[in-house]
């Protein structure tokens, strides 16, 4: 088991992403239960970049529901197709918002909210089971490298 990250310091946000799969995997290669793994998910996301903000919301009927996460009190429940994480959950597919302010319905948990990316997770049959919501107290945080790499971390999940 993993009990502290691996990073080479100053490398590229790429470089970053390749170094936290390995280790991610290895933190969930040992453990079924699906929130001490979202759970660990959060913290080393969080860890890794500083964000504002990481965590998971998971379908429970027909709202989303707070999960593990890293940083200050969040929303508890929105529902499906509701702000960015529910927009992310009907439509099956990542988002990523440059500037939250302009996010027709955006829901502010918290004000220093400034960009963010929201990454669904699928069960087994297909269906979307929750997403990874990240926000950025900066502008224009995300692009499609963190796309590419979270996309690739949610699969983790199934």
């Amino acid at each position: 088991m993993v009990d502290a990250l691996a990073l080479v310091a100053h490398r590229s946000r790429r470089d970053v992403y390749a170094e936290l799969l390995p280790q991610i995997e290895s933190l969930l290669s040992d453990e079924s239960d699906l929130i001490a793994n979202q759970a660990n998910i959060s913290a080393v996301l969080n860890d890794a970049f500083g964000f504002h903000w990481t965590g998971f919301y998971r379908v429970q009927n027909d709202e989303l529901v707070l999960g593990p996460f890293q940083g200050p009190v969040a929303c508890t429940r929105i529902p499906k197709g509701k702000g960015v994480c529910g927009s992310a959950w009907q439509q099956a597919a990542t988002i990523v918002v440059p500037d939250v302010d302009q996010f027709p319905g955006h829901i502010a948990c918290s004000a220093l909210s400034r960009s963010e990316i929201v990454v669904p997770y699928f069960d087994a049959a297909g269906a979307v089971a929750g997403v990874l919501d990240i926000d950025s107290s900066r502008l224009d945080e995300f692009s499609a490298e963190d796309q590419f790499w979270l996309e690739k971390i949610t699969a983790l999940l199934r």
